[in-house]
C-alpha cells in the first residue's frame, strides 16, 4: 500500500486548519490545540513549511504562522515536498543513476509515468480544495504524461 508519512499528513492538517483564516496568524500552541496534535510535531512542520515559503512567521507577543500564499496557490504537491523532499514512488523517479539495476530497467519508463501521473494528481489538488472538498473526481489524462515522441 502507498501511504503518505504522517508528518506529511499533518502538515496538510495543519495547512488546512491554516487555510480556512488564511490572512490570521495562528500560533502553534493554538493549532497544535486544534487540530489535535503535539506542540512539537506541530512546531517542526511549521518550521518547514516556513523554510519551503508556504507560511511565513512572524514575531512577537502577537506573532506566529500565516500562509505565506493564497490557499488556491497551495498545491498538495507543494505541501508534501516541503515535508518530504521530492514526491518519487522508486528510486529511479526520483534521479538517473540511484538505482543499481537502472541499466537494464525495462520498467523504468513506466514507473516515471506512473510517478508523473500521481504527481499530476497531487498537484492539480490545493489547499482550497482541502477546505471546501470538490464535489466531482478531478479527470487526469496520462495521454498528457507520456513523453511525446514514442
Amino acid at each position: 500500500m502507498l501511504r503518505l508519512s504522517k508528518l506529511a499528513d499533518y502538515a496538510i492538517v495543519i495547512a488546512s486548519h491554516s487555510a480556512r483564516d488564511p490572512k490570521r496568524t495562528h500560533t502553534a500552541a493554538e493549532i497544535a490545540l486544534t487540530v489535535n496534535l503535539a506542540l512539537p510535531t506541530v512546531q517542526k512542520i511549521l518550521k518547514r513549511l516556513n523554510r519551503a515559503g508556504l507560511f511565513q512567521s512572524e514575531r512577537g507577543p502577537h506573532g506566529g504562522y500565516k500562509l505565506a500564499r493564497r490557499p488556491e496557490q497551495i498545491s498538495i504537491a507543494d505541501l508534501i515536498a516541503a515535508v518530504e523532499g521530492p514526491i518519487g514512488l522508486t528510486e529511479c523517479s526520483l534521479a538517473e543513476n540511484l538505482c543499481l539495476k537502472a541499466q537494464g530497467c525495462t520498467v523504468r519508463g513506466n514507473w516515471n509515468l506512473i510517478n508523473r501521473a500521481i504527481q499530476a494528481a497531487l498537484e492539480t489538488v490545493t489547499l482550497a480544495d482541502m477546505v471546501h472538498p470538490m464535489p466531482q473526481e478531478i479527470p487526469i489524462s496520462l495521454d498528457s504524461l507520456r513523453p511525446s515522441a514514442r
